[in-house]
């Protein structure tokens, strides 16, 4: 058999375990789910009215404890709520927990050991990306390099110790990329300061299908979906279009960016967190084809939190905790609003009003005006949070180092 029949009769088989994958495993209520960090698109933006605008302690529905500690963001599929955490003096062994959505009630807990390096900074944790989902099985990815795939009810279906394969990965504040389900590629952004890559696994059997070097240097930027089987990897060096079938670059744009705040795309448009924030209008024909610089605008540019884009503004929080808003058409400066941080996670917007939680476990929904924002509740969980939520059924979902706590109907 030549290479090409070989490689042709490959993809097939691989089609048929996908097929085969979703028959099995039906999909759940996904148009209601959050099966990746930031949620659908990557975007954090949510339905309006999908949160309540008024808050008070009556809003918390319910809190969990968690075993271990953990700063990833939450996945909801139809009635269960996903989360990783990580404990044990080195943190080594690691969790991926399933909980009932309505109770907090856990439903169960996988536990396996990593196999990589879990040295990692005093305010992270090895249980530091969110995982992902595709509605049937539940990716789970930790920065000691293990990643872990089950099905909704636990059952283990793959397991990779990526570090066996790639030893040489070093950094010492720890991994925090998370990972992105794209058609039937898990793919992985591995990107640090010496052996850095990201790699594209079979969703079905957790095999390579790719892998690509990347520039060396730490990076916790998330990977975003721009078109079916084309997603962004950004880096200091700038963004990558890449084609999830074989790991192949269609496009890039090199003029740097940031390696903390990741990329959103809303409408046909990346708005990348480089100097400042810079427009990058797709080809509405080709999304593989080069993209077209809109705007550029310094005043805008996000510190840790991701930037957002809903309605006809663009919204980041920068490093003075300050919320700002510009013009979606032109990156104009609108108006400024400076909240209560500091802020790890990326807030959640619906358009009318943003959601954002500050480290202390602050929760502050703001009004957003055409002219200006404007603080309208608050409801202090007396937490520490740096994770993003997650929301689904009219409820936040916002979790601590110890806790889990549903927020709204």
């Amino acid at each position: 058999m030549t290479d090409a029949a070989e490689g042709a009769v490959m993809k097939t088989l691989s089609a048929i375990a996908v097929l085969l994958l979703a028959a099995t495993f039906p999909a759940r209520g996904q148009g209601a789910d959050w099966l990746t960090f930031r949620g659908p698109g990557g975007a954090s933006v949510v339905p309006a009215g999908a949160l309540p605008t008024e808050l008070s302690a009556e809003a918390i529905r319910w809190s969990a404890p968690l075993p271990g500690r953990g700063l990833s963001g939450v996945l909801v599929v139809g009635d269960r709520v996903f989360v990783t955490t990580s404990d044990g003096p080195t943190q080594d062994k690691l969790h991926l927990v399933c909980l009932d959505a309505a109770t907090g009630k856990l439903l169960w807990d996988r536990q396996v050991l990593a196999t990589g390096r879990t040295m990692c900074h005093s305010k992270t944790s090895v249980a530091a990306p969110t995982p992902c989902s595709d509605g049937r099985q539940v990716y789970a990815v930790f920065s000691s390099n293990d990643v872990v795939c089950t099905d909704l009810d636990g059952n283990l279906r793959w397991i990779r110790g990526i570090t066996y394969d790639y030893p040489n990965v070093s950094n010492s504040l720890g991994m925090a990329s998370s990972p992105l389900v794209a058609g039937d590629v898990l793919v992985v952004p591995v990107e640090n300061d010496s052996e850095s890559y990201t790699i594209g696994l079979d969703v079905a059997t957790g095999a390579n299908r790719w892998r690509l070097d990347r520039p060396k240097g730490a990076n916790w930027t998330s990977p975003v979906v721009l078109a079916p089987g084309l997603v962004a990897l950004q880096s200091k060096t700038g963004v990558d279009a890449i084609r999830v079938a074989d790991g192949s670059t269609a496009w890039r744009y090199a003029d740097g960016a940031d390696t903390v705040a990741s990329s959103c795309l809303a409408d046909g448009v990346l708005y990348v967190p480089s100097n400042g924030v810079t427009a990058l209008a797709l080809d509405a024909a080709d999304p593989a084809g080069q993209p077209r610089q809109l705007w550029r605008n310094n005043q805008l540019a996000p510190a840790t939190a991701s930037g957002l884009v809903a309605g006809d503004a663009v919204y980041s929080l920068n490093r003075g905790d300050v919320l700002t808003a510009g013009e979606r058409a032109t990156g104009k400066r609108k108006w400024q609003l400076r909240l209560q941080g500091p802020f790890s996670g990326t807030p959640v917007t619906d358009g009318a009003h943003l959601w954002a939680v500050n480290e202390a476990g602050l929760v502050q929904v703001v009004s957003l005006g055409d002219t200006e924002g404007k603080v309208v509740s608050t409801l202090d969980l007396g937490d520490e949070i740096l994770a993003s939520p997650a929301v689904a059924g009219g409820s936040m979902y916002v979790r601590s180092n110890t806790k889990l706590y549903r927020v709204g109907k």
